[in-house]
């Protein structure tokens, strides 16, 4: 068995003696560039390059270290490239519970207005704020998948009104849910604190925009932790100087290291932090990834498989 590795980036080394230790007949190596033509069984990969795929010409299937599927979908020449051969994502290996910590500490940071605490006591300045009112903060989700439901469900165990969003309906106790275009005005209407967990497709590109800003509660809130390219970044930089919006925590970019000079970097009412509310866990996911490739070489079926036509 024969398995190449692209992740650019990320230290190799632990990445590969996971992976030997998992499979420990595979021949495993790191792709470059420069190195030597090899022809993989299976190809390993993030954000990698079309050369890559354009070299590989054997490959059985093409496994995405991440959640979602669109730093290999949205490749140039993707479908010429990757023909037929099932792209697969990862099933949770523990971003999950990563991504409702960091969605509920910018929850919290902002509700319970502890960056206002934090200013007072910077200068000194002892000061009580308003208790927390939960009813007057609801939540909306926007994708129901693994991770967005383990989101909702940890919101919802403080006590927060949730609402959650989805392309297909997905019921979920104790939260009111929401399905298809048809719905999304409605889930706005009930939104105040927004909270994107989609995956990155061409219908949801480019969905945090004006237009859904506009629906919202008013002096709303916005966290996304899924894809850059999700948010309009001028629209959301308009709704923040009209006060449409109230702030933001934004932990994807389009550009990623964001660049110098980007407004995002020196606005007020912008928190960042650089992509890291799931990291990938090397031994967990290479443990999942290790056993998809030996049920797939006994014929077995895995999930996770992307639906090319979804994009996830």
């Amino acid at each position: 068995m024969k398995i190449v590795f692209y992740s650019p980036g990320k230290k190799l080394q632990p990445w590969l003696d996971s992976l030997s230790a998992n499979l420990p007949t595979a021949d495993i190596w790191a792709w470059s560039p420069q190195c030597a033509v090899r022809q993989a069984d299976y190809a390993i990969v993030w954000a990698p390059p079309a050369e890559l795929f354009a070299q590989q010409q054997k490959l059985k299937a093409v496994f995405n270290i991440g959640a979602g599927a669109d730093r290999v979908l949205r490749i140039a020449n993707a479908d010429a490239l990757l023909g037929g051969v099932p792209v697969v994502r990862l099933n949770d290996a523990g971003m999950a519970v990563q991504m409702a910590e960091y969605v509920c500490h910018a929850l919290f940071r902002h509700t319970r207005e502890f960056a206002a605490y934090e200013a007072h006591l910077r200068g000194q300045h002892w000061k009580s704020l308003a208790a927390l009112e939960r009813a007057n903060w609801p939540v909306g989700v926007m994708g129901l998948g693994a991770i967005g439901a383990r989101v909702a469900r940890a919101v919802a165990g403080f006590e927060y009104p949730v609402h959650g969003w989805s392309r297909t309906a997905k019921p979920m106790a104790g939260i009111t849910t929401y399905a298809g275009p048809e719905q999304f005005d409605a889930f706005l209407a009930a939104t105040r604190v927004l909270v994107c967990v989609l995956p990155l497709t061409p219908a949801t590109e480019g969905i945090l925009n004006a237009d859904t800003f506009g629906k919202l509660k008013p002096n709303s809130y916005l966290i996304n932790v899924a894809r850059g390219e999700h948010l309009a970044e001028e629209d959301l930089l308009l709704a923040l100087a009209a006060e449409n919006l109230a702030g933001a925590t934004l932990d994807v970019f389009r550009d990623e290291p964001l660049p110098a000079g980007h407004p995002f970097w020196e606005h007020p009412k912008i928190t960042l932090t650089p992509h890291i509310a799931a990291i990938t866990l090397v031994e967990e996911s290479a443990a999942q990834i290790a056993q998809k490739i030996r049920a797939m070489e006994t014929g077995r079926p895995i999930d996770g498989i992307v639906e090319r036509n979804r994009g996830y």
